[in-house]
Order: structure tokens, then C-alpha cells, then sequence
């Protein structure tokens, strides 16, 4: 350790009492540290201010709260809150310092990872629980958004806990397998698996190893970091490690001879045979990990269904995820866990889908997390922004200043270039983008980050022969520039220093300006043009240009380079997908793909940029930007529906899971992926929109109540029974003006966690339904107990009994309907004569074959005028829940009509939700 980061080590141990830390605290506990160290020597050669602003960067890091979907299924025990004080957590506290004394972690951001992997823990079974027993889920996270860090420590957590077979899938390249496991090694090993894979305290301590005063933890692996380091039966037979005694680490690709190798040791060596004859490893619990779970793990051969989607027994599975469910299926206690930033593909897997082959498919049944990203994290919406998608839920956000769009590439390397296309020169964008990162890292270093790893990106062609043309002109030009800058311009008659001083003023100094009014790091600090000069040289001579492929041998190999090493990476399949490029600055990348998936997960520029965010920049086409802009209000609205859902206590297989189609040429993710998918085109038109979740602070109940009052006495006196089929106790207006119904809209405060009714969404559906002559009026109902123990309330001239609902989760802050619904489904029916009741009975027997005394909602919606919504209003009685609560919570039901005019937005929609909206589920 440096003595600028013992330093800094100390000072972060000593804000951990803070409650609040302040730019004040951390003055004070820095001034503390040098006070402290004044009498060494040491103390000289650190920078305190630029260790204040390095302390104020990671305590401005803040994490949010993961929201989880999960089952209710009875046969999970819950079991960490009784276990944890009992479990020696040697793993986890020894990643936990880690974190904090070789990473630099603050100490919120630290026990934001303990709560999330503690979240996922519980949700795996007790590995000391007998078998058998079987848990699948999944992890969403953003792109570059430390997944890994958050697997390694489940991975310390379920080794801990008594998990003793750990199996990570790694991506199918063997440069992304050997990454992954030389992280494992740092992180959750300790020691080198070049060196030796099997425990051995004489093994050449490394990351977690080598933290001072601890000792090596008993773990073997049957892997290595070494690029060939991939397991085999040959290592696996020659090691004397036996699974059952200290837990074992295996880092694997997911290729099928591998994965066949590992299925076939496990099951020889370690499988006992059942009463079906089948052998199983028994009492050995199994913890798999999915690295990338969307990449080749999902069963793309389709799964063939009958005309009611039943699955056919004779459904086949392609080879990876075959293997992956057999290897499963060969273990009597399994815990199973996706992690991805793109589950485009995942969602569309059918959830009912087993055989006696491979087991059961790969569907997160028992549980999906969407893992907050750290608030440092730069990803897509901060690099395209976000237009406002008001329908979805989604606010406009501004993307910092660092795209330049290419335009003159198409001459040089043309989209649809052919295998052996021969480049003659490189762009002049290309020429330009090589300077910057010469800028970059020299103004890096300005800065004082001269030890730290720079990388540029470049990725244009899919062909290795293309790519190896490109490295070739790239090396010639990186030359270029070198000798320029270390002898001078000669006789040209460009000056390139001036060219470099001319880019600095005009693009640096206005972006630097820019990227701080946009994000908040105290580490991006202004510097002058001279310092930054002064580090040209170095810096250019410091750069390597590496050519990542399958066909050449180069490495990028950060940890030989404990001065900071500069690499230019040109390649394509091996940079697009889950390897990290670090302290990636300048990224050159005109690779069309038109899948969400593929383009997101190319975007190897997404991540943490501390210091120096303001100094990366995306070079690609303006066509891409506009697909990315799309793509990512996808992702936004896919993660928002989690958040959603999660909100109702849904569990993953209610999540009726929508991910927009493009308009034009974008695919979701591979046709192969979607066979499961239904193409839907979805609006308000013909649903229920439902308040859900509710403020319980008494002004917001107070003035919800206000405005409901004046609202009913807005309408006057309300209907009879006589027209209508009996309204027992209810009361119904028909015939109410729409602006009575907007006006309340703009008034009311609705719940943000109810997000489907966002009122400024349901205004503008309202409003433009209304300019193509529909929704012109409204029936409103108000609803009224008739239950004895029903408490009673006069809203207007109305004596109300007010509506009880199962008692939700404890919540001081909120208060959410138990079962993610509000109305009664019979409550739609109130407005409707019973001949439009009997046609609605009707059309649900047409398609379904049931003729139910209440219709399914989605059929009695179809019946009703387009011209004519539906307001329901529940006032809630929570005073069982709240006493100081005096009022009614006011809750609201809009149900609109069938259109077949209405606003539409075009889906791929999963098996689960077309279930949900065509009457297999009652709403």
C-alpha cells in the first residue's frame, strides 16, 4: 500500500462514525491524518488537497435500494436471519476490507453491496437444509455497473454460509473466462491459480491474500486465470481435490465440451444413483453462477405449445443450455443465478417449461433483483440522455457532452464492407480521436493520474482481416504523431502541437466546463494547457496498440503495468461483450448491430469515470446515436416495470413483462431468443389503471380528501337504481363532463409508486383521445361498504362506508394495496346495462370457453362506448394500520374503453403477460 493510500485509508475509517459526512468533516478528519503523520517522512509526498477531493468523490457515491420480484412459494425457508450471527463470515470480511482498503470504497457504498448480496442470499436456499431442493433467479444490472463485484460477494457470502461447489459461467471467449477468474483470484481466492489451483499456503499471495495480518482461507479452484486455464477432465482427474471438504471455485466458458467434461466429473466421480437410476450428486450444495446470462445460456430452439400454450413433451433444448439444466438437474440442492444488464432474451423464456432430460428451463421463478447502479455510475442515459416517454414513466435527461458523430467513415470502411476489405488510410475522425487520447491521457496525468490504466476503443468491423488492416494503419499513425511531438514538425507545414493546443481550447476546455454543471465529482479539477503539454511525451510513449481477436496473441494485461499502462484495443466480438477495458477514455466504434442487446452490450465506454469523465469521447455514427437513445429508453422502461411490479409484491411469474419494438430496423435481441415473444401493440385503451401505493402523511391525506369532496359535490345529486342493475350503497354519476375528471387529475397527489397512473400521463391519453371524439364523458362511481364493521365518513353529501383491504407489508412511509389490486372486479360492471353484461360474458366465452358471472375486466371494457370512461373511487379506511391517520385514503380506478383509434406503442411481450391480457388471469 502507497502512503497515499494508507492515507486515505485512514481517513475513510475515520468518517465511518460520521452520520452526515460533509465537505467540513472530511476538512477535519484530513487535517487530522496529516497531523497525525507530520512526524514522517511519508507525509511530504502527498498531495492533501488532491487526497481531499479523492475522499470527497467516494463519499458523494450513493446506491439505491434493489427491487425484487419473488415467488410465495411455501417450500423456501426463510433462514439468514436466524443463521447470521452464528456463520464466521471470514470470506465476506476479508472481501469487505478489500473493498475499503485496496479499492477505495466508502463505507455506504460498502454496506450497500453487504444489503443487496444479503438480499440475494436469503433467497438462495440454507445450504444445510437437506435436499432436495432447487432456487432460480436472476440479477439486473447496467451495463459496466460492477455485477462482478456483486457476484464475488455472494460468492464469499455462500461459501460462508456452507455452499461448497461454486461454478461460474464466464462468457464463451477464453480472454473474458481468464479475466473473470484473475478477478475470482484477487477477490474471493487470494492467490494466484497460474501458480497452483489447489489450496497451499506457500501459494503466491495476491489481492485479498495479501491484505496485512491475513491469512489464506481454505478454497481450491480447478481453474486458472491462464488463458488456457479452462477446466478439464485431465486437471480435474490429477488433483487430489474431492468436493464435500473446502469449497471449490470453477471459472468456466460456456462451451459445450467443457460444460460436458464438467457434467460427466461431477456425476462419475460424485453421483450416486436414484430410484429412477439417474446418478446424483447428493448433499454437495451447488451454487451456479450466469455471468451474462442472456449470451448463450437461453434455450433458442423454441419451445413448441399446443393451441391452449401448453408445452409439448418433445420440446429439445440447444447444446449450452441443455448442459446448463442437466448440470443442474445432476444435483440434489442447487441454487441458480442470471446475472445481466440485458435481459431482453431472458424474459421471453416460457416460465412451465421441464423435461426428465434436462430439467427445468432457465426462467428466474423464484426471484429477479434489479440492482441499483452506485450514483458515480456512468451509463447509458447519462451518455444519450433521455427523452421524456411520459406513457412509460420516464423524465427527460440531458446526456453529458461527449459524443462526436462520425460522418466520414463510409468512403474508408463502408457499413456493409466485405471479409477482405482493404482499408487504404484510416478516417481523418479516427486520426482526430488517436489525438485525443493522446490529450486525455496526458491531461490525466496533469491531474495527477499518472498511475492509473488508459485505454481507447476501437471497434468498426467485425472481420479479423479488416481489423488486422486497421491495426496496422492505427500503429503507423500513432507513430506519426510520437515522432512529431518528440522531434517536432520538420517541414510541415501542420503544427502539431498547435493542432493538439487548438482541440484542447476548443473542445476540452467547453466540455470540462460542461460535465461539471452535469455531474458531481470534486476529482474533475480545470487545468492549463501548459501542464498538460508538459505530459504529451509521456504519455505518447507510454501507448501500446493491441489487437484483441481470436487470431492474435495480444493481451490486455493491466497488472503488468504498475506504473499505469496505455493500450489502444482494436478488435470486435472479443470487446463487445462483458470485458473490461480500463480507464477507457476515447472509444471509435462504428459496429451496426440492430439488436438492444448486442448495441448495449457493445458499449464498453458505460461505467465509472472518477476524474476524468469529462475527458472521454464517443466517436460513431449519428444513425447509432439515435438507436442507443432508443435502446436505452427500453432499458428504462424494462427496469421501471420491475420497479413496478415489485411495488405490488408481484412475483416474477405474474410479471407481465413488455420490451418496446423499434419502428424501424431494431430487433430486440436475436430472432431465436423471442420465438416465445407475441407481438402486441399496447395503450390505456381497454385497461384498468389503478392507485396501488399511497402517501399516509396526514397533509397529503388531508388535501387528497379535500379535493375528492369538492369533486363529488362538483357533480351534484347522483343516479337512482332504476336503470341500472342495483348499486348496492354505491353511488354513480353518469354523464360527467371529462374536465371534471382532468381538473381532479391536476389536483389530486398521486403515490409516484403507483406509476401507471402518473396523472400527467393519464391527462395527455385523455386529452388526445378526446381530439379524435372519444372520451368525451365519464360515469363516476364511488364506492361504499356495506359491511357492518364498516367505518363511515361523509365525502360531499355522501355518508360513505369506507373500504377495508387486506393488511399490506409494514410501512411507515406508505401504504400498498397487499395484492397489488385496488377495485373488485365486479365494481367495473356498476355503469353497464345487463345486456352489455351478457355480451361481455359472451365474448370471454368466445375466446376462452368460460362464461363466469363476472367477466373478465379486459371483456367488460370491450363492451363499453369508446366515448365513455369509468372513474371508481375507493376511500380507504387504513386506520387499522395508521390510527393518527383521520381521513380516508383516497384511491382511484380509471377504467377506459376499447379504441381502435387509440394511441398505441408497439411490444414484444412475453408468454406471462399475453396470458395476463387475454382473461387466463382475472382483472
Amino acid at each position: 500500500m502507497t502512503d497515499y493510500n494508507g492515507a486515505i485509508t485512514i481517513v475513510m475509517t475515520l468518517l465511518k462514525s460520521n452520520r452526515e459526512i460533509t465537505e467540513n468533516a472530511i476538512f477535519e478528519k484530513v487535517e487530522m491524518v496529516k497531523s497525525m503523520l507530520s512526524t514522517e517522512s511519508s507525509q511530504d509526498k502527498i498531495d492533501w488537497e488532491l487526497l481531499k477531493r479523492d475522499v470527497e468523490s467516494r463519499c458523494n457515491v450513493k446506491m439505491g435500494k434493489g427491487a425484487i420480484l419473488e415467488d410465495q412459494e411455501i417450500s423456501h425457508k426463510i433462514w439468514l436471519p436466524s443463521r447470521k450471527s452464528s456463520i464466521e463470515w471470514k470470506f465476506w470480511n476479508r472481501y469487505k476490507r478489500y473493498l475499503e482498503e485496496e479499492k477505495g470504497w466508502s463505507y455506504k457504498l460498502i454496506m450497500g453491496i453487504d444489503s443487496l448480496t444479503d438480499q440475494i442470499l436469503e433467497r438462495l436456499e440454507d445450504p444445510q437444509r437437506e435436499g432436495p431442493w432447487d432456487r432460480r433467479g436472476m440479477a439486473v444490472g447496467q451495463v459496466q455497473s460492477g455485477k462482478t463485484a456483486n457476484y464475488t460477494g455472494l460468492i464469499c457470502k455462500a461459501v460462508d454460509s456452507g455452499y461448497k461447489l461454486i461454478i461460474v459461467l464466464a462468457g464463451q471467449h477464453k480472454s473474458l473466462r481468464s479475466q473473470t477468474q484473475a478477478r475470482l483470484d484477487m477477490e474471493f481466492l487470494g492467490f494466484d491459480t497460474r501458480m497452483n489451483r489447489a489450496f497451499n499456503q506457500e501459494n503466491l499471495k495476491i489481492g485479498v491474500g495479501k491484505l496485512i495480518g491475513q491469512k489464506l482461507l481454505p478454497v481450491n479452484s480447478l481453474t486458472s486465470s491462464d488463458d488456457n486455464g479452462d477446466f478439464t477432465k485431465k486437471i480435474a482427474s490429477q488433483g487430489a481435490v474431492m468436493i464435500g471438504s473446502d469449497p471449490i471455485l470453477l471459472v468456466v466458458k460456456k462451451n459445450k465440451s467443457v460444460l460436458k467434461n464438467l457434467l460427466n466429473w461431477a456425476t462419475s466421480i460424485h453421483g450416486v444413483l436414484n430410484e429412477k437410476g439417474v446418478k446424483i450428486v447428493s448433499e454437495i450444495p451447488l451454487l451456479l453462477i450466469d455471468d451474462e446470462a442472456d449470451n448463450a445460456s437461453i434455450n433458442t430452439n423454441g419451445t413448441p405449445v399446443d393451441e391452449n400454450r401448453k408445452v409439448l413433451d418433445d420440446c429439445d433444448a440447444t447444446a449450452i443450455n441443455g448442459l446448463i439444466r442437466q448440470l443442474l438437474n445432476s444435483f440434489e440442492k442447487t441454487a441458480y443465478i442470471g446475472y445481466t444488464a440485458t435481459p431482453f432474451g431472458n424474459i421471453f423464456i416460457m416460465p412451465s417449461v421441464e423435461s426428465d432430460k434436462y430439467g427445468d428451463d432457465l426462467f428466474p421463478k423464484n426471484f429477479i433483483i434489479n440492482l441499483p447502479a452506485p450514483s458515480n455510475h456512468i451509463g447509458p442515459a447519462k451518455v444519450f440522455g433521455l427523452d421524456t416517454y411520459e406513457q412509460a414513466g420516464i423524465k427527460e435527461e440531458e446526456g453529458i457532452s461527449i459524443i462526436r458523430i462520425v460522418n466520414d467513415f463510409e468512403e474508408l470502411i463502408p457499413t456493409n464492407h466485405k471479409k477482405y476489405h482493404e482499408p487504404l488510410m484510416i478516417p481523418e475522425s479516427l486520426k482526430k480521436a488517436i489525438k485525443c487520447f493522446v490529450i486525455s491521457c496526458a491531461a490525466r496525468a496533469a491531474r495527477k493520474q499518472e498511475k492509473e490504466h488508459n485505454s481507447m476503443l476501437i471497434h468498426v468491423t467485425r472481420y479479423t482481416h479488416v481489423q488486422m488492416k486497421i491495426y496496422d494503419l492505427v500503429k503507423e499513425e500513432l507513430e506519426f504523431i510520437r515522432r512529431r511531438i518528440e522531434y517536432g514538425d520538420g517541414g510541415s507545414k501542420d503544427n502539431l502541437i498547435e493542432e493538439l493546443e487548438y482541440i484542447w481550447k476548443e473542445d476540452y476546455v467547453k466540455t470540462t466546463e460542461a460535465v461539471k454543471r452535469q455531474i458531481q465529482d470534486p476529482k474533475i479539477i480545470d487545468v492549463e494547457w501548459e501542464d498538460v503539454k508538459r505530459n504529451l511525451f509521456n504519455t505518447v510513449a507510454k501507448i501500446n496498440v493491441k489487437l484483441i481477436n481470436g487470431t492474435a496473441n495480444d493481451l490486455l494485461d493491466y497488472d503488468s503495468y504498475s506504473e499505469g499502462g496505455s493500450f489502444i484495443a482494436i478488435g470486435g466480438d472479443k470487446l463487445s461483450r462483458g470485458l473490461t477495458l480500463e480507464g477507457l477514455s476515447i472509444s471509435y466504434y462504428l459496429r451496426a448491430s440492430r439488436m438492444y442487446d448486442t448495441l448495449m452490450q457493445m458499449g464498453r465506454w458505460f461505467g465509472y469515470r472518477p476524474g476524468y469523465a469529462d475527458l472521454c469521447r464517443l466517436y460513431t455514427s449519428e444513425e447509432l446515436v439515435t438507436w442507443y437513445k432508443y435502446i436505452t429508453m427500453a432499458s428504462e422502461e424494462l427496469r421501471n416495470d420491475l420497479n413496478y411490479m415489485a411495488a405490488l409484491n408481484k412475483t416474477p411469474e405474474d410479471y407481465g413483462l413488455r420490451v418496446r419494438t423499434h419502428p424501424g430496423e431494431l430487433l430486440i435481441t436475436a430472432v431465436n431468443k423471442m420465438r416465445n415473444g407475441t407481438p402486441m401493440k399496447l395503450s390505456y385503451a381497454g385497461h384498468i389503471i389503478e392507485t396501488v401505493v399511497f402517501n399516509i402523511d396526514d397533509p397529503t391525506v388531508e388535501h387528497n380528501f379535500k379535493v375528492l369532496s369538492q369533486f363529488i359535490q362538483q357533480m351534484g345529486t347522483p343516479e337512482d337504481e332504476t336503470q341500472y342493475r342495483p348499486l348496492h350503497g354505491n353511488f354513480l354519476w353518469n354523464n360527467v363532463p371529462t374536465k371534471y375528471i382532468i381538473d381532479l387529475l391536476n389536483e389530486i397527489i398521486i403515490h409516484p409508486d403507483s406509476r401507471k397512473a402518473n396523472p400527467k400521463i393519464l391527462i395527455d391519453y385523455i386529452e388526445a383521445q378526446m381530439e379524435i371524439n372519444e372520451l368525451k364523458m365519464w360515469s363516476v362511481c364511488l364506492v361504499s361498504s356495506n359491511k357492518k364493521s364498516a367505518r363511515h365518513c361523509n365525502i360531499g353529501s355522501c355518508s360513505v362506508g369506507l373500504t377495508q383491504r387486506r393488511k399490506p407489508k409494514e410501512d411507515l412511509e406508505k401504504y400498498s394495496m397487499a395484492n397489488g389490486r385496488l377495485i373488485s372486479p365486479a365494481d367495473e360492471l356498476i355503469d353497464l346495462s345487463e345486456d352489455q353484461i351478457e355480451r361481455a360474458r359472451q365474448e370471454m366465452y368466445e375466446k376462452t370457453g368460460k362464461r363466469p358471472d363476472v367477466p373478465s375486466g379486459r371483456y367488460i371494457r370491450n363492451i363499453r362506448s369508446s366515448k365513455t370512461g369509468l372513474l371508481i373511487i375507493y376511500p380507504l379506511d387504513n386506520s387499522h394500520e395508521f390510527a393518527d391517520t383521520v381521513k380516508p385514503v383516497v384511491g382511484l380506478a380509471f377504467s377506459f374503453p376499447g379504441s381502435e383509434n387509440a394511441r398505441t406503442v408497439d411490444y414484444k411481450v412475453n408468454n406471462i403477460y399475453w396470458e395476463q391480457e387475454f382473461g387466463v388471469f382475472n382483472d
